[in-house]
Parts: C-alpha cells; sequence; structure tokens
C-alpha cells in the first residue's frame, strides 16, 4: 500500500538540475586541468581554476546530499543518488589533488602524454556531462545511456595505456640519474589516470541507475 501511495506522489525533481550544474562544473575542471600542461604565464591561473571548481562542486554535493535527507520522494534509489553525485565529486576531487601535486614540486614542464591522458579527460567529462540529464527518462534514453558509458569505459581503457607507456619510456629515457624527475612525473600522471578512474565510477553509476530502472 506505501509503495502505491508513494508513485502517485511527485517526485523531488531538483536533484537532476543538480547533477547537471555538478557536470558543468566536472566539464570546466577538466578543461582547466587540460589547459595546465601546456604551461607557460597562465599556469597558475588554470590550476587555481580547478581549485575552485573543486570547491564549488562540494557546495552542490552538500545540496544534494541535504535534499536527500529531506525529500519524502526521490526520483530514483536514496543510495543511487548518494553514489552518482559522491562519484562525481571524487573526480573533481582528484584533479584538484593533480593540481596540488603540481604546485607542490613546482612542475612547469609537462610529458607529452600528460597533455594526451588530460585531453581523454575532458572527452570523459563531455560524455558524462551528455549522459547526466539522460536521468531524466531513464527508460527512454536506456539504449543511449548505455552507450555513453561504454565510450567512458573505453577511453579509460586507452588512458590507462598512455600512463603504463609513459612511466616506461621515462624509466628508459632518464635513467638512474633521472630518478626524482621519474618519481614527481610518476605522481602526476597516476593523479591522472586517477582522475580517469572516478570518471569511469561516474558512467559506471550511471550504467547501475539505468539497469535497474529498465
Amino acid at each position: 500500500m506505501l509503495d502505491w501511495f508513494r508513485a502517485l506522489l511527485p517526485k523531488e525533481e531538483r536533484f537532476f538540475g543538480l547533477f547537471e550544474q555538478h557536470a558543468a562544473l566536472v566539464i570546466a575542471g577538466a578543461e582547466s586541468l587540460r589547459a595546465a600542461p601546456e604551461g607557460g604565464p597562465d599556469l597558475h591561473q588554470h590550476l587555481q581554476a580547478v581549485v575552485e571548481r573543486e570547491n564549488e562542486a562540494d557546495a552542490i554535493t552538500r545540496e544534494v546530499l541535504l535534499a536527500i535527507r529531506r525529500s519524502f520522494i526521490t526520483p530514483f534509489d536514496r543510495g543511487d543518488i548518494k553514489d552518482l553525485i559522491t562519484a562525481m565529486d571524487d573526480a573533481v576531487d582528484q584533479m584538484q589533488k593533480t593540481t596540488k601535486t603540481i604546485r607542490l614540486f613546482k612542475v612547469t614542464e609537462f610529458e607529452p602524454e600528460m597533455v594526451q591522458m588530460a585531453e581523454r579527460i575532458v572527452r570523459a567529462a563531455q560524455i558524462v556531462q551528455q549522459a547526466i540529464p539522460l536521468l531524466r527518462a531513464i527508460s527512454t534514453h536506456a539504449a543511449q545511456i548505455s552507450s555513453l558509458t561504454e565510450q567512458v569505459s573505453k577511453i579509460e581503457g586507452e588512458t590507462d595505456d598512455l600512463h603504463d607507456a609513459a612511466r616506461s619510456r621515462l624509466f628508459e629515457v632518464k635513467g638512474p640519474e633521472g630518478a626524482l624527475h621519474f618519481w614527481v612525473a610518476s605522481e602526476i600522471l597516476d593523479h591522472l589516470e586517477s582522475v580517469m578512474d572516478r570518471l569511469e565510477d561516474v558512467a559506471n553509476e550511471i550504467h547501475g541507475t539505468m539497469i535497474e530502472h529498465v
């Protein structure tokens, strides 16, 4: 009886808007992260932009978590809402951790694979942004959601390959005397790989939610 009653009540729709706002910040952070490896006089500005987007994303995440507690009817399972917004926020957090490492070690020159990885992070963020609005009508867009999330997984695989190729190349080129450079570069490569992993987590959450509602 309670389930039947709940089905008749209007669902809280503002979650979708908050997801979409957060997805826009994910892209903005990714684009600033992509611009950073170009170095130059604007490096600090790009790194700071990532930090600012992370702060804005945190505020939206808090709003979503508060809304979960206050809303009687949610568009889909509360746990799924929490897991999705947390995964999205983790992606931006990892971008901020990447910039922190760059600043900590005062890196101003970047390996070509870092640029390529950052480009793929932007692509994955763009795909996530395409997928998020489709949650408003999950059943209708199930095939498209599945296709988009699969694309993110493929990009994640490409990013892993770039990560491994960069470490292998640097080890051969720098040798023992370049151990410090290798270590610092590996730290940045690891963080970039983690950003991509977190974006794949977002795609997996979207796909999992879609499966539950089809």
